[in-house]
């Protein structure tokens, strides 16, 4: 019988979170979470090339940040769901906002957009962590799930006009 040592070589697994007590921008508006994403966003590849941002809220509706999912290419880019929340969960979120720019400057979602946020809706709802809106976002104007009743009603969401 042949013994290995790969038993005691197992990573060890961390959880670890700091706010770094800085303060945090309340996101009190569809207008204001627009805003808030078109800053994080490089406005020379706004018309370039799909991205997928995730704003992370606490419980007040403060940003804890904007993490940079994905950058895909002209039509589309790839939303790994798991990587989403486990990015969310790391962060103690209790909301999330999701956002993508298309290339092409509509902002009327596709049926893969919509497909997407059902799927991020049902996990967020089985995780405890709202999903606030998906914004489709161009450099002038905005499409809001919310704003546009594209989100269920069991959703806690924010107030405002696109």
């Amino acid at each position: 019988m042949t013994t290995t040592s790969s038993i005691n070589e197992l990573a060890e697994i961390q959880v670890y979170y700091s706010t770094q007590n800085i303060q945090k921008e309340k996101i009190n508006s569809v207008q204001t979470a627009y805003e808030f994403l078109l800053n994080s966003w490089d406005i020379g590849t706004l018309e370039l090339q799909e991205e997928f941002k995730v704003i992370l809220l606490n419980r007040a509706n403060e940003a804890l940040g904007i993490y940079s999912l994905s950058k895909g290419g002209i039509t589309g880019t790839v939303v790994d769901v798991r990587l989403l929340f486990a990015v969310a969960l790391k962060c103690n979120a209790c909301g999330i906002i999701i956002s993508h720019n298309n290339p092409s400057g509509n902002t009327k979602p596709s049926d893969a957009d919509i497909s997407l946020t059902k799927k991020i809706k049902k996990c967020s709802d089985f995780l405890d962590i709202t999903l606030i809106d998906h914004l489709i976002i161009t450099k002038n104007v905005f499409y809001s799930f919310s704003s546009e009743g594209m989100l269920t009603r069991k959703c806690k969401l924010i107030k405002g006009t696109s």
